[in-house]
């Protein structure tokens, strides 16, 4: 009777210390966007993270990059965000303005300073996410967008893609009107699809190109060069359904439909990680050799050569978590950037270390010549903590010149009153 009750007291002592190391475990949520190759490697970083640390469980969890910000946006307005996340530059900014992420805990990383850490890093990296000298996020990418080219299409026509890819914007609408097939008024086949709704990444590049800007140099009036806009969104019009029907703002899933080389899509905009995605969802299509990557286009009459704004996926921690889950948190993000090589080989993501970006490797990719040249002539993504806002209104005007035929100018006075409310409320 003794014994069993003995055995009895050890099992349940035994239940008992299982389940307060259970409840003792400290569980983190990482927040991202789809991207199947990287959540492959990503999940093999989380499970042997947890395998090193034992009294740590990590809850990735995977949202559309087009419904991210909006997301996270209002988990933070519930007081709810997530521990650690991942979002593109542009649209993180506000959090680090409004001091809702923490400063990157560079000692827990082995740093003496901030200037090490810099060190390791490709100029200007962390310019976007510095603030009062202090870094707010790690770099999971720096990438820009090119022009991705079906070679097969562009001969199916009679056009050599080596020769006749467009260099300007009035040549990219002319060689789409070639490629476009249609039913009556639907698109069967598309030339070329513009990148929505990331309007801040290629839609500004395109009317800093003849001579605008979304904000004057002190970031206190809406709008520079009003005709430089009225221009950019009359070519988005003649673009549209009321004009060459070529394409409509809403339409989303060029770059996907690219990779499957089904005769439907001839160009896309899109970054180097595109040709990680090829090379996972058609790896004959991406051995083929029918593929390529040329510039992103200038307008004729250019003001400036500005080319597709370049911009970072930076990986941050919610300010008003616990000192100790800020640090395991900085300790697993230390841990997913310690595998450089891995990301660009296997995700072909762009971490912006040093020794990555000067090696052999990273040379000998197919087009990185192209990315980075792009990268040298162009501007870093438009950043105000306001910059989702603007946007929003952006995508608002151009949907509504090309989605209901509304004159540019009128669409335009529409953008600059709402910009300029949001700057006077500042």
């Amino acid at each position: 009777m003794k014994k069993t009750l003995g055995w009895s007291l050890l099992i349940v002592l035994f239940i008992f210390s299982c389940s307060t190391f259970s409840a003792r475990k400290t569980v983190l949520t990482y927040w991202t966007h789809t991207d199947d190759n990287r959540t492959r490697i990503e999940n093999r970083y989380i499970a042997e993270f947890t395998k090193m640390h034992p009294d740590v469980e990590i809850k990735r969890v995977v949202n559309e990059a087009s419904k991210m910000g909006d997301i996270v946006l209002t988990a933070f307005a519930a007081n709810n965000g997530p521990d650690l996340f991942n979002l593109p530059i542009e649209q993180e900014y506000g959090y680090m303005m409004n001091h809702r992420v923490a400063p990157v805990d560079y000692k827990l990383l082995g740093y003496k300073n901030w200037a090490a850490l810099k060190d390791d890093y490709a100029d200007n990296t962390f310019d976007a996410v510095t603030m009062k000298g202090k870094i707010y996020g790690l770099p999971l990418e720096v990438t820009n967008w090119s022009i991705f080219i079906n070679k097969k299409i562009f001969r199916s026509v009679g056009l050599d893609p080596e020769k006749d890819y467009p260099k300007t914007w009035e040549e990219m609408a002319d060689i789409s009107e070639k490629l476009v097939l249609r039913n009556g008024d639907i698109i069967t086949r598309r030339g070329f699809d513009f990148r929505y709704p990331y309007y801040l990444v290629s839609f500004i590049p395109m009317v800093q190109q003849l001579g605008g800007d979304l904000l004057s140099a002190d970031g206190k009036e809406a709008i520079v060069n009003d005709q430089a806009w009225i221009k950019a969104l009359d070519f988005m019009k003649a673009w549209g359904p009321h004009g060459r029907n070529l394409g409509s703002p809403t339409y989303v899933n060029a770059r996907k439909i690219f990779d499957n080389d089904n005769n439907d899509m001839a160009m896309c905009l899109s970054g180097f990680y595109q040709e990680g995605r090829i090379k996972v969802d058609n790896p004959e299509f991406y051995d083929s050799g029918e593929w390529m990557v040329v510039p992103f286009p200038v307008f004729e009459d250019a003001a400036q050569d500005v080319r597709c704004a370049y911009y970072g996926h930076y990986l941050m921690v919610n300010d008003s978590i616990s000192k100790q889950k800020k640090q395991i948190a900085w300790k697993f993000i230390d841990y997913m950037l310690s595998h450089p090589v891995e990301y660009l080989t296997e995700v072909n993501i762009i971490q912006p270390r040093k020794d990555l970006v000067e090696s052999e490797l990273f040379k000998s990719l197919p087009y990185t010549d192209v990315f980075m040249d792009d990268m040298a002539k162009a501007k870093p993504v438009f950043l105000h903590e306001n910059g989702s806002q603007f946007e929003r209104y952006i995508k608002e005007a151009v949907e509504e010149v090309m989605l209901t035929n509304a004159d540019s100018e009128e669409a335009l006075a529409t953008l600059k009153r709402k910009i300029q409310e949001v700057l006077d409320e500042d």
